[in-house]
């Protein structure tokens, strides 16, 4: 317990494994002169304010859960009044580290590159007309043979705009692929993609030549691609994984009926419960199931 003039202070540090019954000291406990669990203490400076702050992570090797720093103001501080760069300069003398700083993606090194990924991020808000994603996924087939699904989707309803399945995903492939998804003047103006070396020069070149400029992610970051990612996932959960694949040919009609399925049929909250291609309310009438991939899925309509 820390007393000053401005109020009370309390710690309550704790490890994660107890030798005897008593809470071994850390090292940070150690060079501030704690010898148990709780720190007793007399607190040096006297001109901290009525600040709160829970803090986590100290110790990270070691300990498990932190510290608990509460302050009582008394009237005499409430008459002078802090500021909180005084507090935080009075926290730093104390060698207490506040974790203000927000956590940064792992394997970024560089705090302009956060920056800037953040904000080009922060704006897709704003662009959702003009933004699509892709991606490729693999699909196993009953003879243990892998088949490369191309996806396609806008962001602007959530619409899956062009599928396509291969056994070799070479980068001309894809960059034909690219223009048989957009034709004419359908073209989004941002392209979000991944850092698979199948979208190559060929590729990157075609889709600049559409007018498209490519957002690749960071390394190891699918989350800035997450669009696309939840689709994949969908269609893992509610599809591929129900059913067995024979070729190629097979999951090209799997995915054309859970493609129309998606667009025409699934609601999303997102949409207020719409459809990505907008279907329209039945009042009346009976309600009648029809069966999709066969019965895995139906659609409910009133005749």
């Amino acid at each position: 317990m820390i007393t000053g003039s401005a109020g009370t202070l309390t710690f309550c540090w704790g490890t994660r494994k107890p030798q005897g019954g008593i809470w071994k000291a850390s090292g940070r406990e150690r060079q501030l002169g704690y010898g148990g669990s709780i720190a007793s203490w007399k607190c040096p400076d006297a001109s901290i304010g009525s600040c709160s702050h829970r803090y986590a992570s100290m110790e990270k090797n070691r300990l498990y859960s932190c510290a608990s720093l509460s302050m009582t103001r008394s009237a005499r501080s409430r008459s002078s009044g802090t500021s909180p760069g005084e507090e935080m300069n009075t926290l730093r003398r104390l060698r207490i580290r506040a974790p203000l700083r927000l956590p940064r993606a792992p394997h970024c090194t560089s705090k302009l590159k956060c920056a800037r990924q953040q904000l080009s991020y922060g704006e897709c808000r704003n662009h959702m007309e003009e933004i699509a994603s892709i991606d490729l996924f693999v699909v196993p087939t009953i003879a243990f043979q892998q088949l490369f699904a191309f996806l396609v989707l806008g962001h602007r309803r959530r619409q899956l705009l062009w599928f396509a399945v291969t056994q070799n995903p070479t980068t001309e492939w894809l960059a034909r692929q690219i223009t048989e998804a957009f034709p004419w003047d359908s073209a989004p103006k941002y392209l979000i993609l991944d850092n698979d070396r199948a979208f190559g020069g060929a590729f990157k070149a075609r889709v600049r030549a559409m007018g498209i400029r490519d957002r690749p992610t960071s390394f190891r970051s699918p989350w800035q691609n997450g669009h696309v990612e939840r689709l994949i996932g969908l269609v893992r959960r509610e599809c591929i994984d129900h059913l067995i694949v024979f070729n190629a040919e097979h999951l090209r009609r799997i995915l054309a009926k859970y493609a129309a399925y998606y667009n025409e049929v699934r609601t999303h909250v997102s949409l207020g419960k719409d459809a990505p291609c907008t279907r329209p309310i039945e009042r009346f009438g009976d309600i009648v199931a029809h069966p999709i991939l066969g019965g895995l899925h139906h659609r409910y309509a009133r005749i």
